[in-house]
């Protein structure tokens, strides 16, 4: 089964690195995020990867370059073949899978290029399977980023930290997906988290496996201290291999 990451876009609140590079070869613990997400998959057993690049593809060419194994832009990284697909600057998320459509099985894995965690993708695709939909998006809680303020008048009762446990669930990326979905996509300006996915949801195709476990995207500057400090601190053992 394949695992397309989506690296292709401008990464515009994360300036301080992005002006040089991709968003997803920004790099955590000496490797960049593109190579976490991807150890990830393959701890699980995924050994083909499509990397869905746009802005600053050049980056990710020149980091693989030694690694290079023709001339169809596939590479060789720890006996996993990795190719990279130019699907365009402007390309949106649903434009940029489409672009990968003659590649693709019937089952295949999508996630965004700039988030962490621990999730066990070998469960994601037998929920997937258990299921029988035509998508299956990961759901996580919200990681709390912020102090919380309980209020009684216009004074603070109580300060702490956010819970996240009381923000419900949002899209963690992380997808399987049937072929047919493709099918959801009209062209390079379809955004896949707008109609295809409101489609799939309002059809009854979509379903959500719950992951509990680590969760954290790298939006900005102060996300990426936030991962450095925990793998300092020996919180992400998993991000030292």
């Amino acid at each position: 089964m394949k695992a397309l990451i989506l690296a292709g876009g401008k990464g515009t609140r994360f300036l301080e690195e992005t002006k040089v590079r991709p968003k997803p070869m920004i790099e955590i613990n000496n490797k960049p995020i593109l190579l976490h997400i991807i150890d990830q998959y393959i701890r699980h057993g995924i050994n083909e990867f499509i990397v869905l690049g746009g802005y600053k593809i050049e980056y990710i060419y020149e980091y693989f370059e030694e690694q290079k194994l023709n001339d169809d832009n596939e590479y060789l990284y720890q006996d996993t073949k990795i190719k990279i697909l130019d699907t365009g600057i402007e390309t949106m998320t649903g434009g940029r899978i489409k672009r990968a459509q003659e590649f693709l099985d019937d089952t295949f894995l999508v996630t965004y290029g700039d988030g962490i965690s621990n999730i066990n993708i070998e469960n994601l695709i037998k929920f997937h399977h258990k299921n029988k939909k035509l998508a299956t998006v990961t759901a996580v809680r919200p990681p709390a980023r912020f102090g919380s303020l309980t209020l009684e008048g216009n004074l603070v009762s109580k300060f702490g930290e956010k819970i996240s446990t009381n923000e419900g669930w949002i899209n963690g990326g992380f997808f399987v997906l049937n072929k047919k979905v493709l099918n959801y996509i009209d062209g390079d300006e379809i955004t896949f988290e707008k109609s295809p996915m409101e489609t799939l949801a309002n059809s009854s195709h979509l379903a959500a496996y719950k992951h509990t476990g680590f969760w954290y995207p790298i939006d900005t500057i102060r996300e990426k201290e936030i991962i450095e400090g925990m793998v300092k601190n020996n919180q992400l053992s998993w991000l030292h291999d």
